[in-house]
């Protein structure tokens, strides 16, 4: 069965075991997945239901047991299809904010006279001015996670997986971020799949919100969200009578799902 040309990440018919024989334990599956280029997705449930199972085999990083995941058409490549943000920023410490950036603009091939102005306009973009410079262990703990969307918007393609960016994070500076990576995805126009427990955070982010059962993870809700992505303040948004139905929505499915 061919992958969908107009689809940014296809998942079809896929199951994922980990260990072999009794021990044996299948964390993922059945499940299909057809996301179009531009959307916001996000994957919630509780723990353990294959949140990040499905964001690692959509990265490429492991294969599924049975069916296919394509990126673009195609089987992903670790570190080539997709820009990656994970729960620490995994920063390289004797580098400036810059070298981070600059070192993930080379390794995309950007020529080396253009990395600077480069890594200017991504650190604009995540709300950085001024720190190129600066060591990232000068930075806070939100101000390192944005260097890191910033590495991850160096490499150009059009797909960004996020897993659990801002779980560290106190609760003012995850809303921030929250925002801040929002208006990117809206800026950029990148396709988006975005791993959280969070489900309020899952209504602000998302443009489509997947809740996943309890282990083996399966699509127990798809659900868009129709919100609008711009044009109206955060506060605004999260304190309307939309937001709060989508809410309580997606959080009455993520209680049965766990049950």
């Amino acid at each position: 069965m061919s992958s969908s040309p107009d689809a940014a990440v296809e998942v079809r018919d896929v199951v994922h075991t980990y260990g072999t024989g009794p021990a044996a334990v299948t964390a993922l599956g059945p499940i299909d997945l057809h996301v179009p280029p531009g959307t916001f997705l996000v994957l919630v449930g509780a723990s353990g239901c294959g949140k990040t199972t499905l964001l690692r085999l959509i990265a490429g990083f492991e294969q599924p047991t049975t069916g296919t995941v394509t990126a673009a058409g195609r089987p992903p490549v670790p570190g080539r299809n997709a820009g990656l943000v994970f729960q620490q920023p995994r920063l390289l410490p004797w580098k400036t904010v810059g070298g981070n950036v600059g070192l993930a603009l080379r390794y995309a091939g950007v020529p080396r006279p253009e990395r600077s102005s480069q890594v200017t306009t991504l650190l604009n973009r995540v709300g950085l001015p001024h720190v190129a410079g600066r060591r990232t262990w000068q930075l806070s703990g939100g101000q390192q996670q944005r260097v890191a969307i910033a590495r991850a918007l160096a490499v150009d393609n059009p797909l960004l997986l996020l897993d659990e960016p801002f779980a560290a994070l106190d609760a003012l500076t995850r809303e921030r971020l929250q925002e801040d990576l929002r208006r990117v995805s809206v800026d950029t126009g990148r396709t988006c799949v975005f791993v959280t427990h969070s489900v309020d955070e899952a209504v602000f982010l998302g443009s489509r919100v997947i809740v996943l059962t309890s282990r083996p993870g399966r699509v127990a809700l798809d659900v868009d969200v129709d919100l609008p992505r711009s044009g109206v303040e955060p506060d605004e948004l999260r304190g309307s009578p939309e937001y709060a139905a989508l809410r309580a929505t997606i959080g009455h499915a993520v209680r049965a799902a766990a049950a």
